[in-house]
């Protein structure tokens, strides 16, 4: 049900394309073409298409059949059937991957990996699948951010502060399907990362520009979300902006010799 449901939720929503092309853009900007990527938590493809329309090659894995299924259906539909393979595979147990690589770039978007306590574990198992030089880059949720803070104004106390007491995990829920999400900060992933990887960049996301669960806030001030994009573009790498968004955006480089 849910997998049939996720494009029309998020494909029209003005500031998830603007998250979308924010990721992009990182990825593009590092990444050359014709790159070998490996995703993870592909979902239906929205990403895969992308870098494969650009001329990359996309290994996308996902633990969802009906998210693979559509994932395929786009694929045969947009001719990038060659340029894109698929895999159901866990993240959390990317030891039986049968697809191993070794790849350009490991990339997860949109807070995939937040839905595991076990973060380290995932991580120390991606040096493995990359070639040297290669890179990982993930969009994860981290511990604060400034606007989801600020709605303890208007009494919304529980989810202002739920990133605070998250140990155990937070409950979320979507469409009525519930989940559990654990927040991490940029240094928690490159302390896991340390001995392999050096960090390339952080990047704020939905620092200045709401997140958007703030529904239609673009559609309603058009002038002040203009403004907002263009603040938040601006400074996106500076502190404190590239640690307190709703997501970061995350690079680091596997170290020659690892």
């Amino acid at each position: 049900m849910q997998s049939g449901i996720f494009d029309t939720l998020y494909s029209n929503d003005t500031i998830i394309q603007y998250k979308r092309k924010r990721v992009r853009d990182h990825v593009n900007g590092l990444l050359p073409l014709g790159s070998n990527i490996l995703e993870l938590n592909a979902g239906t493809g929205e990403d895969a298409i992308y870098f494969a329309n650009k001329g990359y090659r996309v290994h996308a894995t996902d633990i969802s059949t009906g998210m693979l299924d559509i994932l395929k259906r786009k694929a045969l539909l947009n001719g990038l059937d060659k340029s894109i393979t698929s895999e159901k595979c866990s993240f959390t147990s990317l030891e039986t991957l049968e697809e191993r690589g070794p790849y350009d770039m490991l990339f997860s978007n949109f807070a995939g990996l937040n839905c595991t306590e076990h973060l380290e574990k995932v991580l120390l198992q991606l040096p493995n699948l990359l070639k040297p030089g290669g890179l990982i880059t993930l969009v994860l949720l981290p511990k604060f951010c400034l606007w989801e803070s600020l709605l303890f104004l208007k009494g919304k106390w529980k989810t202002a502060f739920r990133r605070f007491n998250s140990s155990k995990g937070t409950r979320s829920h979507i469409e009525g399907n519930y989940f559990k999400c654990w927040y991490y900060n940029p240094s928690f992933v490159s302390s896991a990362l340390n001995e392999s990887f050096e960090l390339v960049t952080i990047e704020g996301l939905c620092t200045l520009v709401p997140p958007s669960y703030i529904s239609n806030f673009a559609e309603k001030y058009p002038k002040s979300y203009a403004w907002l994009v263009k603040q938040e573009n601006h400074l996106k790498g500076r502190w404190p902006w590239k640690f307190i968004g709703d997501y970061y955006i995350i690079t680091l480089r596997k170290k020659e010799g690892f």
